[in-house]
């Protein structure tokens, strides 16, 4: 919603600025499609050529990401919470009992209680491999910490692929426009003997392929990277709230300090309030 809101108010300003003082939209509009073609082509092909299959695929993708905002709610972090509570308490009580939880969490009733957690591999991924090893005594806390960092880190880089190949389409494009703009002078110099109102129709076109250029660049594309680089980012906040949780357990902490170690981990915006989360686990109890 607010990424529409930003372009729709980008394109206002600019070009209701440019119409305001005077300035000939018809212009622009005339040489925007081939100067669109040039410049966008070119992006869109050198996009391709220095990008990795796993990359195109997951563009779009990533670009309605950006759109929609951050998958993880505040709901998702205490849903969250409450699983891990659940897990390191069995664990604590019943090991063997764990070990059918971490290797069927598909038929698991704590997982099935959560089924937007339950459907992201990686997230179940990571509880389950983390529990499965401190089941086989590799149990060191910080051993554990740095295997659980390294892979954090491992997965936002593959993450954040689709935000750094924008930022550098973002990079190319005034360059691009300026290859544009370099095409209409040629074609400007090939008309020399027009009279100069037609000169100057053409050169104010050739201009528009500089403009396009830093326009996609710093008002469209590299502020959509940006946006999903946040998004990606925030939702990676997740993980560091799942490492938090089993960290603090081979601590040996008690479980709901476990817990609260990973809630004030969580960022601001998504944290559950303790009062909220201490009423989950309260009813958590009750069931059990």
């Amino acid at each position: 919603m607010f990424g529409a809101i930003g372009i729709l108010v980008t394109i206002g300003a600019v070009f209701g600025g440019y119409a305001l003082a005077g300035g000939k939209i018809g212009v622009i509009l005339h040489a925007l499609p081939f100067e669109m073609m040039i410049i966008g082509g070119a992006a869109v092909g050198s996009y391709v050529l220095s990008n990795s299959s796993d990359v195109l695929k997951h563009t779009l993708r990533d670009i309605i990401r950006a759109f929609k905002g951050p998958v993880w709610t505040g709901q998702d972090h205490q849903d969250l919470l409450c699983l891990m509570f659940q897990l390191l308490r069995l664990g604590r009580n019943n090991p063997v009992e764990l070990e059918e939880h971490i290797e069927n969490p598909e038929t698991s009733e704590f997982f099935l209680a959560y089924p937007r957690i339950l459907a992201d591999h990686e997230v179940v991924s990571i509880i389950t491999d983390t529990l499965r090893s401190a089941s086989l005594n590799y149990d060191d806390p910080y051993q554990v910490e740095d295997m659980l960092t390294k892979r954090i880190a491992l997965i936002k880089d593959e993450e954040l692929h689709v935000a750094h190949a924008l930022q550098s389409m973002a990079d190319a494009l005034p360059a691009l426009g300026i290859v544009a703009a370099v095409l209409g002078v040629i074609k400007t110099m090939s008309a020399i003997d027009q009279p100069p109102e037609i000169l100057g129709k053409m050169i104010g076109a050739a201009l528009v392929g500089t403009f396009l250029g830093v326009f996609l660049a710093y008002g469209l594309v590299a502020p959509l990277a940006q946006r999903l680089t946040a998004v990606k980012k925030h939702d990676m906040s997740f993980y560091e709230v799942i490492k938090s949780v089993l960290v603090a357990g081979l601590h040996q902490h008690a479980t709901n300090m476990c817990v609260e170690v990973g809630r004030q981990s969580a960022p601001e915006q998504v944290r559950p309030s303790f009062i909220s989360l201490e009423n989950a686990l309260r009813d958590i109890k009750r069931a059990s």
